[in-house]
């Protein structure tokens, strides 16, 4: 009777041994997988993986954040139209209200810019090496919500670096919704 009873002992040690198991695994791969999708995000960035970017960025969410980032900056007007040289283009200037260009984003929303800004530079300003940037700081992490800072080799300052948020979308999949620009950077479109 004894080995009987120890024999179901075991049993149901190992069965809570399997379950805690289960339980610690869940909260950890819970817990880093927003950790993942960032990688996942600059990996799909750096091969110009588009079908994987299309998963891993919410491209509406991210050209809303960034619009008002670069509309801020000074954009460098064309001269206006000369009345000797362009006549028409004088008088439409004259007559029509003056409308700023809307913003370039598409230099932070393509392969290469995705993958400069997860290095922490601006879209066309990362150095050719492809050296090992680093790991992303982490700045917040929420049941829903997780932000990371990159900041560019030899740049200290946490208001100089770029900050990546990421959503939850499902139980493990993590979305880029926003990225946030460094105050210093003064993009031209």
């Amino acid at each position: 009777m004894d080995d009987r009873a120890t024999g179901d002992w075991s049993l149901g040690r190992a069965v809570f041994r399997l379950i805690v198991t289960l339980i610690v695994g869940t909260a950890l791969v819970f817990a880093t997988a927003p950790f993942f999708a960032f990688r996942a995000m600059k990996a799909a960035a750096r091969d110009g993986d588009g079908q994987a970017l299309g998963q891993l960025v919410d491209y509406p969410a991210v050209r809303q954040g960034l619009r008002p980032q670069i509309a801020a900056k000074p954009v460098a007007a064309p001269p206006p139209p000369d009345i000797w040289s362009d006549p028409i283009g004088a008088v439409k200037r004259a007559i029509e209200p003056i409308v700023p260009a809307p913003p370039s984003l598409e230099p932070y929303l393509t392969a290469p810019g995705l993958y400069d800004l997860a290095r922490g530079y601006a879209p066309g300003a990362a150095p050719a090496t492809v050296g090992n940037s680093g790991l992303p700081r982490l700045r917040y992490w929420g049941p829903n919500r997780a932000r990371f800072l990159v900041l560019a080799k030899g740049v200290k300052a946490a208001d100089q670096g770029v900050v990546f948020t990421f959503e939850r979308r499902d139980l493990f999949q993590w979305k880029l919704v926003q990225i946030r620009l460094p105050k210093a950077s003064a993009p031209v479109a």
